[in-house]
């Protein structure tokens, strides 16, 4: 296996991984709104029962948004070291190597927007659960 097929697949493989914790995160975005839209929070005897429904999977959506810019950077850091491999290797066209370390960037940049819209998310739902359980308080009284 070449340097260049092993730069890509380090790439497209962070890449790939850093879509599918997007998906992870919108899906459980979706699956909370909905969820929050449904609820009935009369049908909770106490305020822990309902804030460990309002809350669950949050914690997956703020694991997502706070570790993809690393796992973005860790595929930008391993194609760097490959595009050097490369370079050390005697195979010093600019063309070439400009555009690894291009493809290399998109990694760090992928993983920043994975991780802007999940911190979007995560605020959006954590501030609906602190309104239902307001709600669930004042309904209590």
């Amino acid at each position: 296996m070449d340097i260049e097929t092993l730069k890509h697949m380090v790439d497209y493989g962070v890449i790939g991984l850093l879509i599918f914790m997007s998906f992870i995160a919108v899906w459980f975005f979706i699956e909370r709104v909905i969820f929050y839209k449904r609820i009935n929070i009369r049908n909770y005897k106490n305020k822990k029962q309902l804030d460990v429904a309002l809350t669950k999977h949050l914690t997956i959506i703020g694991t997502i948004a706070s570790n993809s810019p690393y796992i973005g950077l860790l595929g930008t850091v391993l194609a760097i070291m490959l595009t050097f491999m490369t370079m050390g290797s005697g195979d010093i066209d600019a063309a070439k190597i400009m555009s690894s370390l291009a493809l290399a960037l998109k990694a760090t940049a992928v993983g920043l927007v994975v991780a802007i819209i999940s911190m979007v998310f995560y605020n959006i739902l954590g501030r609906y659960a602190e309104v239902l359980e307001s709600h669930y308080e004042t309904e209590e009284i």
